[in-house]
Formats: structure tokens, sequence, C-alpha cells
């Protein structure tokens, strides 16, 4: 009987890859390094630290782990999930995502935090700020005036959310407020930077009004940028409760960090029975038998690894992919897209201006990315 393969899950320096060794066989996963320099080991450049196949979701656990070189009884103390982000410009779409989100932070058995991002227009002059606000060039006593009545302005949004918990129409799920000033965009990706949310939920324009507004570009800037999941979700979506989701279209082309993605998606989600479907994406020098197998393999170790989920395979082709992505929403019910941003190949196939406008900002499908 053949050993079982080994597959890289990370590419180190020398020093952290022995401190990624050290850690994962503390907590019982055999591990191999890779290209290490047999004569002065201290200079060898990406080490790969390699695994066994079969302890990879363990693996992913204890490498996504913020404090990953801390020892391991550290780890074993790790504090419960972070909240979850919920940026808002006090919008009806920013309320419908908003209450998706008390769902799954409900779920997650964690928290919320409201953030609301406004500019200073003393600095920019005439200014549409939001729905909400606009103002003119002002300073001094003004100024501190438009800081208050953002502040009331973001006591009015949750109001109606602590009504809702009332009454039972929303989970219990504790939430703080967060009102600061910058651009949107910016402040969002600080914000997660440096608390490390479990998930980013936004609500976001219908597909006929993205590319009028600014909620379109501080999305994409998110989205391709944050490096925690990002859910979106669009105003004109038929989606109001988690127990709406059902259907699922996965972007892959078969590269390792697809299995890092589902494997973050199935964490999130381990006990709902979704319907995944896997959309390969061919890469442009790819080889049809190539890509027949390794679609089987994605296949067979998705439905081995997450039995709570079924899975289905379809393609799509480079030079058509907007047109089979439409063929396979008409065919099909789609009700969330995930792809995962690896910074390359896929994310950057999918996400430069006109497919993403094409393909998803003009889609009233949920969507959520997450980074690997």
């Amino acid at each position: 009987m053949s050993e079982e393969r080994l597959i890289t899950v990370a590419i180190h320096t020398y020093e952290k890859a022995i401190l990624l060794k050290t850690l994962l066989e503390s907590e019982g996963i055999t591990v191999a390094l890779q290209n290490v320099n047999l004569l002065q080991p201290v200079v060898s450049s990406g080490v790969r630290v390699r695994i066994k196949e079969s302890d990879l979701p363990l693996a992913l656990r204890i490498i996504e782990n913020s404090e990953i070189f801390l020892p391991p009884k550290r780890l074993r103390d790790a504090p419960k999930i972070d909240p979850i982000l919920v940026p808002t410009d006090f919008s009806a779409y920013s309320v419908h995502a908003a209450r998706l989100a008390f769902q799954l932070a409900a779920s997650l058995k964690t928290s919320l935090v409201f953030l609301h991002s406004y500019i200073d227009p003393f600095r920019t002059g005439n200014l549409q700020l939001t729905d909400a606000l606009s103002y003119d060039a002002i300073e001094g006593e003004d100024q501190i005036l438009m800081e208050k009545e953002v502040e009331q302005l973001m006591d009015e949004f949750t109001a109606r959310f602590r009504s809702a918990i009332k009454t039972g129409e929303l989970p219990a799920v504790k939430f703080v407020t967060e009102v600061v000033e910058g651009i949107p965009e910016e402040s969002i990706l600080e914000y997660a930077k440096v608390n490390h949310p479990a998930m980013i939920v936004m609500g976001t324009r219908g597909a006929g009004k993205k590319e009028k507004e600014l909620v379109g570009s501080v999305t994409a800037e998110v989205l391709d940028s944050c490096r925690v999941p990002a859910f979106t979700i669009p105003e004109d979506t038929k989606i109001n409760s988690l127990d709406d989701i059902r259907d699922v279209v996965f972007f892959s082309n078969l590269e390792q960090e697809d299995i890092l993605a589902m494997d973050s998606f199935y964490r999130l989600f381990p006990s709902r029975a979704f319907n995944i479907t896997l959309v390969h994406i061919p890469s442009k020098k790819e080889r049809a038998t190539t890509s027949e197998k390794g679609v089987k393999k994605l296949l067979e170790y998705c439905q081995a690894h997450y039995p709570a989920y079924s899975f289905t395979i379809k393609e799509v082709q480079l030079p058509t992919i907007v047109e089979d992505f439409r063929r396979i929403a008409q065919d099909q019910r789609i009700d969330l897209i995930v792809t995962p941003n690896k910074k390359k190949n896929i994310f950057a196939r999918l996400f430069n201006p006109s497919l993403a406008h094409k393909l998803l900002f003009h889609a009233d499908i949920p969507m959520m990315v997450v980074p690997v």
C-alpha cells in the first residue's frame, strides 16, 4: 500500500518553518521540511512545510490562528470567535445586511461591531457624505455639530435592532458601535487590520445602481484587499435569512488555496446542508486531461471532508466566462457566490474592473470572498 501523499501548507524562511513544524508536531501532526540547505540551513529561503493530506483540516485550524507562533498551550487557550464587522451608511440596504449579520453572529456565538466612517467636509468642501448627510465646508462649532449628528444617526440606526431583539424578531446578539473619520474603504480595512474581525458583512446597492454609487468602489476595494472573509448582500436580493441560502456556487481553479478557502467556509457554516456547485475556471495553459483529473480529485476531496454539503461540478471557459456564468444562473438557483481571494490567478481574472461589474457587481446575488 502506497504512503499517503504529502501536501505543502506553507512556504517560509528556515526559522519560521522550524517554528511552524514544532507547533504542528506538538498537536500530533507529522511534518516534513523540503528545500532546506543542508550545509547552511539558516540561509534557506522558500522552505516548504509539508504534511499528510488527511491532516490538512486540523493543520488549517492551527495555522489560521492569529497567534500561530505562540506556545501550544496558548493556542489551546485561544479566545472565543472575534466579532463580525458591519460597515454601515445608515441606508436601507445596510439595515438588511445588519439583520443577516445578527443571524450570522448568533450562529457563530459572537458579537457585532457597527462601523460608520464619515469624511470631514472642512477638508473636502461641498460633499454628499451619505444618503442622510450632506454638508458645505464648515469649521469650528459646526464641525462638532456634524459629529453629533453622525452619532445620532448611528443611535437611530441601532435603536431598531434593540427593538427587534426585544420582540424576538432578531437573536439577542451583543453589539457595539464605532464612528470614525476617514474614507470608508480605508477605515474598514484599517479596522480589520487592527482588530481581526471574524468576518465583514456589507450591504450594497442594487445591480442597476452600483456603477453610480460610491459603495460600489468601497465594496470592490474591501473585497480585493481585506484579509478576513467578506460577505456582501445586495439590496435587491431575495435572501432574507440564512435559512434561505441553500445553493452555493464556489469558484475554483484547482489550486491548493481552493481547499483552504473551502475549509474556512465550512468552519463558518459547518451544520448547514448546502448544495455546492464547484465552478472550475481553467487557466490558459491547462490541459483538458489535467483539468478532468484535477476536478475529479477536488470533488472527491470535498465529498470526503465536508459531509454536511453535497457537491457537483460545472465548467466555464475564460473567453466566455460571463456568458457561461449567466447560463449557470439561468439553469439553476444560486443563493450565494463564494470565491477565494488568492491575490493571483482566479481572483485576478475574476476581479478586474470589467469582469467584476459584469459578473458579480451586476448580479443581485450575495457573495462571500475568502482570503487565502
